[in-house]
């Protein structure tokens, strides 16, 4: 993937979520909801590992860790990854750099190495028991 490619990814995909976390919070204030979202938990009556993702960023903005936390601990990734990286991204773009895809190179090659592969796809299905545990 190109700079410029990685770049508008990232871009676009922290302009849907804050849209979307926009709209949650919209529909919370007026008390409407558009019903069930996750397409795996529509088919299979199961909560998928990101389920509760957004409750969660919600209720960290809120202040509210714990609730966070027991919503998906995600919601802690996605906040700073909301924040950061298009932060990081306009910082390189203004200063002409390639800060964040020199960090996105080496990320890549680092989270395919089998022991940290192995961990992070153990910890997603903790993560995902959790959420079938609590019937979120």
């Amino acid at each position: 993937m190109t700079r410029n490619k990685l770049y508008t990814f990232i871009s676009v995909l922290s302009l849907l979520g804050y849209a979307w976390l926009g709209y949650q919070t919209y529909s919370e204030k007026q008390n409407s909801s558009i019903g069930q979202v996750c397409m795996f938990k529509a088919t299979t009556t199961l909560p998928c590992p990101s389920c509760g993702s957004t409750r969660s960023v919600l209720a960290i903005l809120q202040g509210d860790l714990s609730q966070a936390f027991y919503f998906n601990p995600l919601g802690f990734l996605l906040v700073v990854g909301l924040f950061i990286l298009p932060l990081w991204i306009i910082r390189d773009v203004v200063l002409k750099k390639k800060s964040f895809f020199k960090f996105y190179l080496l990320f890549e090659k680092w989270i395919v190495k089998k022991p940290i592969m192995i961990s992070l796809i153990a910890i997603i299905l903790l993560n995902w028991g959790w959420n079938v545990y609590k019937d979120l």
